[in-house]
């Protein structure tokens, strides 16, 4: 594993793709090959090729997803893939660990992804309905996601994040049986911003199990964690994470809708 963590740390970085439907340049990497001889791959995001934002000046989208991964982290969810800030072949940037996902759309078969469309009135057992809207060719289409406690989990992380754009394509299912989740960058921002399709738990308790980790990491928070995430978000932004944070344990319970665009667009 200490040569894996090498590599993924100071190996260098071969592209060998781009994701083009992301916003920011978002490039497909090989690192150095690890102990058996396969290289290890990786997303990274250079610092050089965001688009600046007005509403998150402060810092970097990539020390966000640093900071939001080190948050995923100390709570012990794993929901995040490890993620770090190094040096890459266009500058600095984020590097995380490549998730390698279910495909559920095969010549053997075709299942709802973890977050799906399907038609009105036939939201099949074990999901929940967000909401019904038009698809492109104005077909009235229900959007819905698992009900399933590796989602959910994930859903709480974004109210603790404030993620502001949790899409369904961000959340993964990967071939080891984790769900994961990617695309942090406009986490942590210090105002209300949460916008996601994963409302379907609006309103119902949180378990007992993650209340558990969510104290243990208000515990946590003022020491040494703090001054790790101080490197990619505010002082500010801290104090509201440590806000949202005694909210969720004051009130255990999944949040409303509190703003007027509550899902990002486009959904996927």
């Amino acid at each position: 594993m200490a040569r894996v963590d090498e590599a993924f740390s100071t190996g260098e970085l071969s592209v060998i793709g781009r994701v083009s439907t992301a916003s920011n340049v978002t490039l497909v990497c090989d690192v150095d090959p690890d102990v058996d001889g396969h290289p290890l791959r990786v997303v990274y995001k250079p610092v050089r090729g965001e688009r600046p934002l007005w509403d998150f000046p402060d810092g970097t989208l990539a020390g966000r997803e640093v900071a939001s991964y080190l948050i995923s982290d100390a709570l012990g969810w794993g929901v995040i893939p490890e993620t770090i800030l190094r040096d890459g072949p266009y500058g600095p940037g984020m590097v995380q660990r490549w998730v390698e996902s279910v495909d559920n759309h095969t010549e053997r078969g075709n299942r709802l992804d973890l977050v799906d469309l399907c038609p009105p009135g036939s939201v099949p057992e074990g999901f929940c309905e967000v909401l019904r809207a038009l698809d492109g060719a104005g077909n009235e289409v229900s959007l819905i996601h698992a009900d399933d406690p590796r989602l959910r989990r994930m859903a709480v992380l974004d109210v603790l994040l404030n993620n502001a754009d949790r899409k369904g394509g961000h959340a993964l299912e990967g071939i080891d049986g984790q769900v994961y989740g990617v695309d942090h960058g406009i986490c942590l921002h210090s105002e209300p911003k949460l916008r996601t399709v994963l409302w379907g738990w609006a309103g119902l308790p949180i378990g007992d199990d993650l209340i558990v980790d969510i104290a243990a990491f208000a515990a946590a928070l003022p020491g040494e964690l703090a001054d790790a995430l101080a490197e990619h978000i505010t002082d500010a932004e801290i104090d509201a994470l440590a806000g949202r944070t005694k909210e969720l344990l004051d009130q255990p319970v999944m949040p409303l809708p509190r703003t007027s665009r509550p899902i990002p667009w486009p959904a996927f």
